[in-house]
């Protein structure tokens, strides 16, 4: 990326943040502490959030099928972004000045690799969902070794977008291509990233519509022989109201910080991206939470696992607390739990 013959590798941090225009402040303002403090709130809620779907996951063997796999995969990429937005959050503010080229390119990496990570199993997540709708399959019947390899495929391709500032795709040798928002990297990684994340957009809308019109088809076609039960028009308006906020979710998290991404990355002057950048980064780690509510939080049996899994650290605590232990207590709690005894319906709402 060597423009004038000229690298800037021994150059501090500030000297890239004058270059381009971005304020290097060296003091906490009021604005920096309201971004830390709803930061870590925000990263704080992901981390636990999701600690709890994958529990949940480890622990019901009803879980232990490829499909959710991938929901354990969505929320260890959500988990991971979690704790790469902490980190952002103790190295930012006056605290950016003091970071080495190499801690400021970490702490950017774990960003990136984390959030396309998770971007890209949201992706994995629907076509899987569209194979075993289009195939009228169950959940246990997915080929573990297809998943495995998605799985494989969203974090190399998440690690390679994450490395490649640091290695090649940066402006450190030519500084009239850096970014405002990102002043060490060129604004051509920001207009690709901000356009990948659109066209993961764009590939769910087409799945999840596809998948809508057939399953409206197939009601449509057993209502006829069933004298329009009205089990089947709650299943189609279930299955619109999963589709809305599956993609609501992502356009109201994701669509703010792609855009200011993309009118960086395209060399806008004349707009303000600085004035929101930070708030909009908050919004997109948001969907870090959002993710494991729509995607894990909605689905019946993961709720009841959910529940097993807080009565038993609640009863784990009250034990320590007690003085007598009861066994017919808690064995009479948890045979309360009913399970569905055909394993989970094809249309769940994890889509």
């Amino acid at each position: 990326m060597v423009t004038m013959g000229q690298c800037y590798y021994n150059e501090t941090i500030g000297f890239f943040y004058n270059n381009s225009g971005k304020e290097l402040s060296s003091h906490w303002r009021p604005k920096d502490v309201v971004v830390v403090a709803l930061g870590l709130t925000v990263s704080v809620l992901v981390l636990l959030t999701n600690l709890l779907v994958i529990a949940a996951i480890a622990s019901n063997r009803r879980f232990h099928q490829p499909i959710y796999y991938l929901l354990g995969n969505l929320a260890a990429a959500d988990l991971f972004a979690g704790v790469a937005y902490l980190f952002l959050m103790f190295h930012t503010g006056p605290r950016t000045a003091r970071l080495s080229l190499q801690g400021w390119f970490l702490r950017q990496g774990l960003l990136d690799t984390s959030l396309t990570a998770s971007v890209a199993t949201l992706l994995a997540i629907a076509v899987e969902r569209h194979r075993s709708v289009m195939a009228v399959q169950l959940h246990s019947r997915l080929p573990r070794g297809r998943v495995i390899m998605l799985i494989v495929g969203v974090w190399v391709a998440a690690l390679g977008l994450g490395l490649l500032p640091a290695r090649s795709w940066h402006c450190l040798c030519a500084l009239d291509r850096c970014s405002r928002m990102a002043p060490l990297l060129s604004r051509s990684y920001l207009a690709v990233w901000a356009l990948s994340s659109l066209l993961v957009f764009l590939l769910m809308v087409a799945v999840y519509t596809r998948i809508f019109f057939y399953v409206r088809r197939r009601v449509q076609r057993m209502a006829e022989h069933v004298s329009c039960h009205p089990r089947y028009r709650e299943t189609t308006l279930s299955l619109v109201k999963t589709v809305v906020i599956i993609l609501g979710a992502f356009v109201i998290c994701w669509t703010p910080g792609q855009v200011v991404l993309l009118l960086d990355g395209l060399g806008c002057k004349s707009c303000n991206v600085l004035a929101v950048e930070k708030y909009f980064l908050l919004l997109a780690e948001a969907n870090s939470l959002v993710n494991a509510v729509v995607y894990s939080c909605r689905d019946a049996e993961m709720r009841r696992t959910f529940r097993r899994l807080l009565c038993c650290l609640c009863l784990r605590q009250s034990d320590h607390k007690s003085v007598r232990y009861t066994p017919s207590t808690q064995t009479g709690t948890s045979t309360r739990i009913m399970l569905p005894e055909n394993g989970h319906p094809l249309m769940d709402s994890t889509l």
